[in-house]
């Protein structure tokens, strides 16, 4: 009466970041898209660590010269113990017995719903219960050790660890009391993150991250790998719409074969890893994926051409010691433009939150309404700033920083700055959902304290509009960009 799922062999190949081949894989997946909800699985969600909170460890071992440890853990998956029981088909080349045979699961298994919530739970239990480590609330993938002045901030990214450290001799004996409870490939120091390379030059305090492996390959995969470099990521004077959307059937058809969501996938992936320079472009060009014409595609190789000759850009982390120089643990700034999207009339809210020299975290996106003045985007912008600048002090703190005082949030509009503070502009404001008023709650607890900036120094504003070659480089170069 029991129902068994299918299972099928994958095999892969896995690089060095040079393009050399480091191993090959087989492993048997089981087919859980067969599965049953209520009966062959239940919950299924897992959480892995961001590439925010990620970002802001590798700022930190920067900053204060941490060392750094990576291992990444083997067949994760299989260590889940199953809560229900699942029957799977033998796989190919394995069976035995007649062909009503099946087999009976005892423990998770890669293609399961439920195996990385499986996994995420048999992770924590072993690194919390037996080894000491704290689950911290604010990334719920993220785990810290603390005994005396030893501390050790773990990101994992579901099977791969990271380890930041004052202390070298905690970590060997970390990754040794690890490898007891799974079987563990020890990486060393840390030179290579999902799909990120990460070279140090600790003499200076510095640390640069680049992602121009997976620059390279995108740009072959798609055909653009000769093609002739740009020095922006979007036309400046380029206003893209759904009008420029197919409209007969000769341009859907012209349109059929080309590779655009994929495309637009693989920048995302890139934008939320190590490059906050193109995710304006990226971000306008997201919002076409349903109906794209041969304008964004266009758009698309405009990308690509300006990604080819910024290959060499790595996002930088570095200064001086917190204890050497006690300042503001971090920087925040926001930003809006008016009405930029030419559809709707909405407006777009970025931010940039900075540790020592680089950008750790960042966002552009367009907002949930219209409105109805300058003064409002910006403030709305300020509270989607607000909001990411206690996430951070929260984050910091449980990594065990101390947070004192106001954080700074350079705005570049003054109004939106006096908005923050007391009840003025009313007869432009009043129609605002009490849900924004958040923000001035902050400031008036002391939280939050909004400071103007000149638009000249916003490194935010790239994430705002498409810019001109020369303010697309003094803005790379505030956001931590360099070659």
């Amino acid at each position: 009466g029991c129902k068994a799922i299918g299972s099928r062999w994958v095999l892969a190949e896995k690089d060095n970041y040079d393009g050399t081949l480091e191993r090959r894989k087989a492993r048997i997946v089981a087919q859980g898209f067969s599965q049953r909800p209520g009966v062959d699985f239940f919950e299924t969600f897992a959480p892995t660590a961001k590439f925010a909170s990620i970002r802001t460890v590798l700022a930190l071992a920067a900053i204060e010269d941490l060392h750094l440890r990576s291992f990444d853990i083997s067949h994760a998956f299989i260590n889940g113990d199953l809560d229900v029981v699942v029957y799977m088909r033998q796989p190919e080349g394995f069976h035995e017995g007649g062909p009503e045979m099946v087999c009976q699961l005892d423990k998770a298994l890669y293609g399961l719903r439920q195996a990385a919530r499986l996994w995420r739970l048999k992770l924590m239990s072993v690194l919390v219960d037996k080894m000491g480590f704290t689950c911290i609330h604010s990334d719920n993938s993220i785990y810290v050790f603390q005994k005396d002045d030893v501390r050790v901030i773990m990101p994992v990214f579901v099977d791969d660890g990271t380890m930041a450290s004052n202390c070298l001799q905690i970590l060997d004996t970390l990754v040794t009391e690890l490898a007891t409870h799974f079987k563990l490939r020890d990486l060393g120091e840390t030179s290579y993150l999902l799909g990120i390379h990460i070279t140090r030059d600790r003499g200076q305090h510095r640390l640069y991250l680049s992602q121009r492996k997976y620059i390279l390959e995108m740009l072959e995969r798609y055909h653009m790998g000769e093609c002739t470099p740009v020095t922006t990521p979007m036309d400046p004077g380029l206003r893209l719409s759904k009008a420029m959307s197919p409209a007969t059937d000769e341009e859907r058809e012209e349109m059929a074969g080309v590779p655009y969501i994929n495309a637009v996938g693989s920048l995302l992936y890139l934008t939320q890893g190590t490059r906050p320079d193109i995710s304006y472009a990226v971000g306008v060009l997201c919002r076409f994926c349903a109906y794209p014409g041969q304008a964004h595609w266009k758009a698309v190789k405009h990308l690509f051409r300006y990604l080819k000759g910024t290959l060499d850009l790595k996002l930088a982390y570095g200064g001086p010691s917190f204890s050497a120089a006690p300042k503001e643990l971090f920087s925040a700034y926001s930003d809006a433009d008016h009405g930029g999207n030419p559809d709707n009339g909405r407006s777009t809210s970025v931010y940039v939150l900075h540790i020592g020299a680089g950008a750790v975290s960042w966002s552009s996106k367009l907002q949930p309404f219209v409105t109805k003045s300058t003064t409002e985007a910006e403030y709305v912008a300020g509270v989607d700033a607000g909001s990411e600048v206690l996430w951070m002090r929260n984050l910091l703190t449980e990594y065990g920083y101390r947070v004192e005082g106001a954080s700074t949030l350079h705005m570049d509009n003054q109004s939106a700055i006096s908005t923050s503070k007391h009840p003025e502009h009313h007869g432009r404001m009043k129609h605002l959902d009490l849900r924004f008023y958040w923000l001035r709650e902050k400031v008036e607890e002391g939280i939050i304290r909004p400071v103007f900036i000149p638009t000249d120094q916003m490194p935010a504003d790239i994430l705002t509009k498409a810019l001109a070659r020369d303010r697309v480089v003094k803005c790379r170069e505030m956001l931590g960009l360099v070659e």
